[in-house]
This record gives C-alpha cells, structure tokens and sequence, in this order.
C-alpha cells in the first residue's frame, strides 16, 4: 500500500529516468496530473498525457510520462518536503529560489498546485510539497 501517492510518483520518474526508460506510468489523480504538467511546462519532461487502461473488468486512467534526455539526465534529483508524517508550509515571504535558480519547488496553495515563482508571484504560500532540480 502506497501511503504518500505524490512521493510514489515522483521516485517513479527519478527511478525511470536513471534506468534510460523512454515512458513511465502512474494511476492518475488530478494532483499527480497537475504536477506533472508543471513538470512539462518546467522542462524536466517531454511529454504528459492522460490515457485509459482495461483491466479485468474495469477501466482505469493513468498518466504516461515520457521522459526527456540531453547529454545527461534532465531531471537530476528530487527532494520530498512535505511528506504525510510531516508537512511543511511556507508563507509567499519565505519563498526562496531552489538551486539557485536551477531547481524548481511545487506548492500546493489555495488556488491549486502551483510552482514556488508563481505563488510568490501571486503572494500566496502553502504547503510545499517537493524540490525537483
């Protein structure tokens, strides 16, 4: 039993990114989802499309990643902030580049999930979930 999906999801892409897979596939929710369009838009992924898959005697949607490769890996590290044990939230005036600016943090706010610039943009905080660089 998965007890943090968002965790789950993100080690999934880490972990088929270091073994050179082309696609990996995740059960959808609309979180995942939203953090996974945040990671195309970002760049650490070439592509995120949601598709329906049959099983015995049910459909069940997934989303199928595709990753994305240069000279090296694009998505070098993750790091989970917020876990379910421990969540950590962070006002808009606490908000920090990660890596200097290389690396990208996903909040989850009011007004959805959202990267750690346009919540800072918008004056809003959150909780924040994880550091993808």
């Amino acid at each position: 039993m998965v007890t943090d999906p968002i965790s789950d999801m993100l080690i999934q892409i880490k972990n088929a990114q270091l073994s050179k897979k082309e696609q990996v596939s995740i059960p959808f929710s609309k979180m995942k989802m939203s953090i996974a369009d945040i990671l195309k838009s970002s760049g650490f992924v070439a592509d995120v499309e949601k598709k329906s898959k049959k099983m015995k005697n049910s459909e069940h949607d997934y989303i199928y990643i595709t990753l994305k490769y240069g000279d090296g890996t694009i998505l070098n590290n993750v790091k989970i902030v917020s876990k379910p044990s421990r969540r950590m939230y962070m006002k808009a005036s606490e908000i920090r580049p990660v890596r200097s600016g290389y690396g990208l943090a996903i909040l989850s706010t009011s007004r959805g999930i959202m990267t750690s610039e346009n919540a800072k943009k918008e004056k809003l905080g959150g909780e924040i979930l994880c550091e993808v660089w």
